[in-house]
């Protein structure tokens, strides 16, 4: 009954991708097929392609949809039918149980043979002649019916004849037998397998297929890959039953009369194929894959082989051993580039021969069969584990499941090793789990599809993600699903899953994208989300990333956040939509929600949209509904009139006044982040801490919405210690833009993009504080107010400050390329051709530590023989607490699809998707050029500013290290000393230092360079190897302590004199550069030897464009209310100001930087831009305070001279008053 409901919400809810017109689906991206993928009910699928793939250049016709009867997907139940047959067979599908955990299935096998002939329609194609590709029915293109595909489907093995054709042996290879076991395949196509890609093929009887040669003998049991190459073949092969094998015969009662024998039949170019064999391969391959695989839900099968192996016996055994057979089946699937191998094992009676110890009459005793994959080349294999050379190989008929069959096996083996189907027989601790997505958004909802163990209907399934544990659903034997969670972080979380109450057994590292670099799922068309009052807001998304039924009905929710405590809140706000139909647009009306009143929610400036379907289904208390978020986005045409209510027609002023009066209170972090370079050219160069802004990238997204006017943008490439970051903008002229002349200039980070630990805490969330506390005070500030509003100069001036670039000092750089040749930070060259693991950088203080080392190995032969140097092959860094990163070249024929490897943490990481560009882990950095595709260059940076830059060009790899001032004599290794003296760069572990002799190659290896070689143990001054192991190749594998390489420096010298004509090549091909001379001498590459011209070129410019400092005035800022004639703050840059109008300027109208670095002291003062009514009340108040400090003296006098005067009458009265007072009476007579 439950599995009947679930069928039923499927159908409800998705339909299959056929019969879509021009459906173009991301392999990455949830699709509701993913959950539960199914046959739409009412379809018929036409010749012409279906579900294309982006990159198909055919053209594809939309396909015929009529009514049919529906198609039942199996479960636990499968039939087999004679095809051989003349009249319709009745068609009993057999029980086989629900639970496939109870061992042996009881299969019932009526005629293993290929699909019943229900009628003459389809004679040709299900009988035992092969049928002309050029069949058509009645000149009409082939048109598949629903029903006809159940039938085929419904069948175990694919078709193979042994008739027909041009020699009447249909598919049978009559070619393979005892005397010559294996023949050539020539595929016209190219085949991707394990890293590799082949257009050929070699079909062998004993039970694999093979690309490369064998060695002279094995030794079982086998072990791949061979350790011992190149010395001996380490053959690339797909093994379905690797066994010396013969072929077998047949018993009288045998149900399939097809002779024993091996079959193998091409079917190319199916996506345009029109005859029935081709259209019915094509769609059974296609559905038999997508419901088989996760993630694989867009494969559109391209080209396909099928060998079979049929009653094959073991070799050595007696005559009687010949009737012991076993029969199995491979079927390859490939777009050219994703491979698809399916294994159908028919029947297993024996599983060893005599020589890997079988005994001669049952083929029981000895090493089993070896079931699996091997790249090649001594790179990587897989062993299909418990079953190859193991008892349980019998279990494989029993097993896989894929389909609802036991007995097939999926895999998809184009780039690794990923298994389809549960396997129910292996246990263990750390058991690999295979799920799809790899990836999502750190706001949680992604559906995860996962397989791995083998689930029963009424299992209880349990995922934790790091640790939180959410509780899933299965959906069949190979395939359950659960739910993301919500992440406070980004970067790689652990994700593991247990059943019942078992332990977290199966596990597996799941990505979390940051919500501001995850990938965009909704789309805005215009830029209306930003402003205050929009009219209208218009959005749009990918329908089929929903679900592919477009009938299904969809809610749209907005949701906020903020941070207000400790913890981050992020909650629903508001329902903008339900029943909204699946069309992949909706136009928002904000002026619906202008009478809203979320009181608990109007701190929340911004958010995210979410659609999802209005009525998810529950499913054993999981709700299947995919979940698209938008990118971060201000909620202003949202809350703007309850804004307005609350804070009145000026809400952006006040809302820029609280957010002010709130920042002035936090820590300041300035002082934390890196200083900007003055140029971009300098930004581009310091690849220790500066990486591209996404948000503003010349290469991926010029529109730069924050920072107009600019071209480039970088962004410190992790978090400083206080969790801040810096942002470094730049103009067309390639100089710095800063905030004190426009809006639009450099800012640095409160909180960076990536977050930082412990997460879960305000400020420290991905993106999420990033946005408010950086980006939404710049809306409410700025955006949303003039650029001379107070608000936004007082962003601008005092919160968010641009720093000058005066105190930039650019990275020492140091190198290693070629042969190897090596560039250190003080400008030292020399060649060193050791053959092992070297340290490049080393540097143990006890705040800084940094671990810089490579791996040489020796250089192809040439058609002279061996040669006797090296080159670089891994580099491997790790500095603090980091995580190691290994980045390793990969070798020549892998390089299709991917240049480098790279390994985190011991586990590969890829970059193919634009959302894994970037990864962080912590203390590090790892990020792909956005320009670059096939992963031919990985910058490493490190919290200390270190950045390593790993280049692959034609099959050979080189490496920069950059190093902040911090580093200066600290550094030791084969990159030397940087302490700008090279006399000292040959420092030895022990301290001696040896001396430089630049002509005498034997010197630097024998008495500097060897000591530095590494070791699996610890050793004082050098350290231990940090290289990823695989196959047991330890450092001791590389190391070859004897290997003497050429010590003479110039192809004259070294080349026989009958080889002149390479001696004149070299120096025509290289000129000045002895190392790319030496290159050419040496492997006679031509590639190899410009490459080496190239990057000493590269790495001297670098050096020389480092060494140039830019001389910078620093800050002259821009008059409130005024205009610079240019931003440039280069020695001999004349700005000129202006005022706006109705403004007047006073102070110097020109300033000039001198050639000091310093502005001119101003001749007037200091510029200023006043309105007419200020200029006339300073005008006058000038003016009066001209007149008064002109008159005021005067005053001052006149007032002196009346008082002196006053005084002096005064005095001349007093002596006047005095005299008359002291005259004596005048004597009278008596």
């Amino acid at each position: 009954m439950v599995n009947a409901k679930l069928a039923f919400f499927v159908l409800l809810l998705s339909a299959s991708v056929i019969g879509q017109e021009n459906v173009i689906v991301n392999e990455n991206e949830r699709t509701i097929e993913e959950v539960v993928p199914e046959v739409e009910s009412e379809v018929i699928i036409t010749s012409e392609a279906s579900s294309p793939r982006p990159d198909d250049v055919e053209s594809v016709a939309p396909v015929e949809i009529i009514p049919s009867a529906p198609l039942e997907v199996r479960s636990g139940k499968y039939q087999l039918q004679d095809g051989l047959s003349e009249g319709p067979v009745d068609l009993e599908a057999v029980n086989i149980g629900n639970d496939p955990a109870n061992g042996q299935s009881q299969r019932q096998l009526l005629n293993p043979t290929t699909t019943s002939a229900t009628n003459n329609e389809y004679a040709h194609i299900d009988g035992r002649v092969l049928p002309e590709t050029s069949y058509q029915n009645n000149g009409q293109s082939y048109v598949i019916t629903n029903a006809r595909l159940q039938q085929i489907r419904g069948n175990f093995l694919y078709w193979f004849y042994d008739q027909g054709g041009s020699e009447n042996l249909g598919d049978y290879q009559r070619d393979i037998h005892t005397s010559t076991p294996q023949i050539h395949k020539n595929f016209n196509f190219q085949l991707p397998f394990f890293g590799f890609r082949f257009n050929y093929t070699r079909i062998s009887m004993n039970g694999y297929i093979q690309f490369s040669d064998p060695p002279d003998h094995y030794t079982y049991p086998l072990s791949f890959p061979v350790r011992d190459w190149p010395q001996i073949n380490d053959p690339s092969f797909i093994g379905i039953f690797f066994s010396k094998c013969r072929i077998g015969s047949m018993r009288p009662e045998e149900p399939d009369p097809r002779r024993p024998g091996v079959y193998f039949r091409m079917d190319r170019d199916l996506q345009t194929r029109t005859d029935q064999l081709g259209v019915e391969m094509r769609e059974r391959i296609m559905w038999d894959v997508r419901e088989g695989v996760i993630g694989s839900e867009t494969f559109f099968p391209k080209h396909a082989v099928t060998v079979t192996w049929k009653n094959m016996s073991f070799a050595g055994g007696i005559d009687n051993s010949l009737f012991m057979t076993n029969t199995f089946q491979m079927v390859l699937a490939t777009d050219e580039v994703f491979t698809y191998a399916i294994f159908n094992y028919l029947e297993i009676n024996w599983s060893s021969h005599t020589e890997a110890g079988g005994d001669t009459t049952n083929g029981e005793g000895g090493v089993p069969a070896y079931i699996g994959f091997n790249a090649g080349n001594g790179t990587q294999s897989y062993e299909y584990k418990p079953y190859s050379q193991a008892s349980v190989l019998r279990d494989l008929t029993g097993r896989g499941w894929a389909n609802g069959f036991p007995g097939r096996h999926i895999f998809r083996i184009d780039e690794k090793i990923l298994m389809g189907t549960c396997n129910k027989d292996i246990d263990g601790a750390n058991l690999p789990l295979m799920f799809a997505p790899e990836s999502g958004n750190m706001l949680g909802g992604t559906i995860v599809n996962i397989t791995g163990p083998c689930f029963n209907p009424d299992d209880r399934i349990t995922c934790r993600f790091d640790t939180e544990a959410v509780i899933g659903a299965v959906v069949d034997t190979n395939r359950a699903i659960c739910v993301q969670p919500r992440f406070w972080h980004n970067g790689y979380a652990r994700f593991e899953i247990a059943i019942n109450n078992e332990p977290y057994k199966w596990k597996g590292k799941y990505f979390v994208e940051t919500p501001a670099t995850a990938t965009e799922k909704i789309f805005f068309t215009d830029n209306s989300v930003h402003e205050r009052y929009p009219s209208e807001i218009k959005i749009t998304w990918d329908r089929f990333n929903l679900t592919s039924n477009l009938n299904v009905q969809l809610q749209i929710g907005l949701w906020g956040y903020k941070e207000v405590t400790i913890r981050p809140q992020l909650e629903f706000i508001d329902m903008i939509e339900t029943g909204v139909s699946n069309t992949g647009e909706y136009v928002i009306n904000p002026q619906n929600f202008r009478t809203r009143e979320n009181f608990m929610h109007q701190d929340m400036q911004f958010g995210f949209l979410q659609i999802n379907l209005t009525t998810p289904e529950v499913y054993k208390g999981v709700s299947i509904s995919p979940v698209l978020w938008s990118r971060p986005i201000p909620l202003g045409w949202y809350f703007a009139p309850q804004w307005e209510r609350l804070h009145g027609q000026r809400w952006s002023q006040t809302m820029c006044n609280n957010w002010l009066r709130t920042d002035r209170f936090l820590k300041n972090f300035a002082s934390q982040v890196p200083v900007c370079p003055c140029t971009l050219e300098h930004a581009l160069l310091d690849k220790g801490r500066f990486m591209p802004d996404l948000a503003c990238d010349k290469d991926t997204n010029p529109t730069c919405r924050y920072h107009w006017g600019a071209i480039h943008c970088v962004r410190s490439g992790g978090p400083s210690a206080e969790g801040s970051g810096q942002q470094c903008c730049y103009d067309k002229n390639g100089f710095l833009m800063m905030s004190y002349d426009q809006m639009w200039g450099s800012r640095p980070l409160r909180s960076h993009d990536f977050g930082y630990t412990p997460y879960n805490e305000a400020n420290k969330v991905p993106s999420l504080s990033n946005w408010f506390h950086d980006m939404i005070p710049f809306y409410q500030c700025c955006m949303w107010q003039e650029e001379q509003a107070v608000g936004c100069e007082t962003f601008r001036f005092e919160r968010r400050p641009s720093q000058d670039c005066v105190a930039f000092q650019a990275p020492g750089v140091a190198g290693i390329f070629g042969d190897p040749h090596i560039v250190t930070f003080d400008d030292l060259q020399y060649t060193f051709n050791g053959k092992g693991e070297y340290v490049l950088v080393r540097v143990d203080q006890p705040q800084i530590k940094l671990d810089v080392q490579g791996r040489f190995e020796q250089v192809s032969r040439n058609i002279y023989g061996q040669v006797n140097a090296t080159h670089l092959t891994s580099v491997v860094a790790a500095s603090n607490n980091s995580v190691p990163i290994e980045v390793r070249l990969r070798p020549s024929h892998s390089q299709w699809r991917y240049r480098l490897d790279v390994f985190a943490d011991n586990k590969r990481i890829y970059f193919d998707r634009s959302a894994l560009r970037v990864q962080y882990f912590p203390g590090v950095t790892v990020y792909q050029p956005m320009y670059i595709l096939n992963q031919s260059e990985i910058v490493i940076m490190f919290s200390s500013g270190a950045g390593i830059e790993v280049i692959e060009n034609k099959g050979f790899m080189s490496a920069r290290v950059y190093l902040p001032w911090t580093y200066v004599n600290q550094t030791r290794g084969l990159f030397g000393n940087w302490s700008f003296d090279i006399n000292d760069d040959f420092t030895r572990p022990d301290g001696i230092i040896s001396p430089v002799d630049l002509n005498n190659f034997q010197s630097a290896h024998r008495d500097f360079a060897q000591h530095w070689q590494l070791g699996d143990r610890e050793v004082k001054d050098i350290g231990v190897a940090l290289f990823t192991r695989e196959y047991g190749r330890t450092a001791a594998y590389y190391n070859d302590n004897q290997f003497i390489p050429n010590f003479i420096k110039e192809p004259a010298d070294f080349l026989p004199a009958n080889r002149s004509f390479d001696v004149t090549r070299a120096t025509e091909i290289c000129q000045d550069s002895y190392q790319c001379r030496y290159d050419y001498g040496m492997t006679l590459n031509r590639d190899m030897a410009e490459f080496t011209k190239n990057y000493l070129a590269s790495i001297t410019n670098i050096k020389e464009t480092n060494n140039r400092r830019v001389i910078s005035c620093g800050v002259l800022e821009t008059p409130r209310f005024g205009r610079k004639s240019n931003f440039f703050f280069t020695p001999g840059t004349r700005v000129n100001f202006e005022c706006n109008q109705d403004f007047i300027l006073i102070g110097d109208k020109r300033r000039v930087c001198e050639e000091n670095g310093r502005w001119n002291l101003p001749d007037y003062g200091y510029t200023e831009c006043l309105r007419n009514q200020e200029y006339s009340s300073r005008t006058l108040g000038a003016t009066w305070g001209i007149i008064t400090a002109v008159m005021l003296p005067i005053v001052i006098v006149l007032i002196c001279i009346g008082w002196r005067i006053l005084k002096r009458r005064k005095a001349e009265e007093k002596e006047e008053i005095d005299y008359m007072i002291k005259k004596p009476a005048p004597e009278t007579s008596n």
